[in-house]
């Protein structure tokens, strides 16, 4: 399953001491490197409790790169840390098949990692999960760029559900009312609950890396924990902030179930879940639309969102009609 990653800079195979890589061979002549580690969270659990774990391994991936590509940079090479008390082979591979599996949507080589047995860490059955990405850019190509203004446009790209955020709050909801994770999901009764709050989270690098290549990406933010309400900001100058219209984009079933059975109040949602929209471009209005073709043409569901405006004081980011758009 690693082999069927190997990508051009791969120079040496599993089994050493450490992991190679050839940024000349993978085609760089002056680049910057960006890495990033992240793991899955509490989302582990729903995966112990079902027995389906290939999706959480492209879960690890998807939280790396996604963050790598934010930045302007190309993932190149993947490294995966697996802990357990006492190894089940086959819940392994099964990770295992998943890393590749997100390896291969992001373009990155799995070129090693680390399995850890530690008897007594962790209860039977359980495991935890990290992982360790890099990539890179060339010098003077990274993300964000010092030109985003008033008027910029927003664009968000569909998230495929919950991805990786949130669970231990979804886990109590799900705890609250009463339901176990193979009953029917009250959001959709053709699966379980388990089978669908597993959908794994979608990797957006080779969609984002076309639109970086082709036309002039400002900045983007991968949407995780904080949610719409603090991921923005990260990526915007001092002094600017971002209206968002909430009428614009469809809200996943998942989330209107959490937010009634929840109790969550909307703005609370939009500062803990992704909402619908997991990754966010900022470019000026004379490129927000071939971007939106280049995304499309791969595959991304992609929306006008919101623009950016001056705001030196108060919330960065303010989510209009979401009382309204998003009651339950």
């Amino acid at each position: 399953m690693a082999k069927s990653t190997d990508r051009p800079g791969v120079a040496g195979s599993l089994g050493g001491f450490g992991g190679l890589f050839d940024l000349k061979a993978a085609g760089f002549m002056d680049p910057i490197l960006i890495a990033a580690t992240d793991g899955v969270g509490t989302k582990l659990k729903i995966a112990h409790d079902v027995g389906i774990h290939h999706t959480v391994g492209i879960d690890l991936v998807a939280m790396c790169v996604n963050d790598l590509v934010v930045q302007g940079a190309e993932p190149l090479f993947f490294l995966d840390y697996f802990a357990t008390g006492k190894l089940d082979t086959k819940a392994a591979a099964n990770v295992v098949k998943g890393i590749a599996e997100g390896c291969l949507q992001s373009g990155s080589a799995l070129i090693g990692g680390e399995t850890a047995e530690m008897p007594g860490m962790y209860a039977p059955g359980d495991y935890d999960l990290a992982g360790f990405s890099v990539g890179a850019a060339e010098r003077g190509a990274l993300l964000p760029s010092g030109d985003i203004e008033p008027h910029d446009v927003v664009l968000g790209l569909a998230s495929n559900g919950l991805h990786s955020n949130g669970f231990s709050l979804v886990r109590k909801v799900a705890e609250v009312e009463g339901l176990k994770f193979g009953d029917p999901a009250p959001f959709d009764t053709s699966r379980s609950l388990g089978e669908a709050l597993l959908d794994p989270t979608r990797i957006y690098v080779k969609s984002c890396l076309a639109a970086i290549k082709k036309s002039e990406v400002k900045a983007l933010a991968h949407i995780t924990g904080g949610g719409l309400i603090e991921n923005i900001p990260r990526v915007l100058p001092e002094g600017l902030g971002v209206d968002l219209y909430a009428k614009s984009w469809d809200l996943p079933a998942v989330f209107p179930w959490l937010a009634k059975a929840g109790g969550i109040q909307p703005r609370e949602m939009a500062r803990t879940f992704n909402c619908g929209i997991g990754m966010v471009i900022i470019a000026s209005p004379d490129h927000a639309a071939d971007i939106q073709e280049i995304l499309r043409e791969h595959g991304e569901e992609v929306t006008p969102i919101g623009e950016v405006v001056e705001r030196p004081d108060g919330d960065a980011v303010i989510v209009h009609d979401i009382e309204e758009a998003w009651k339950v």
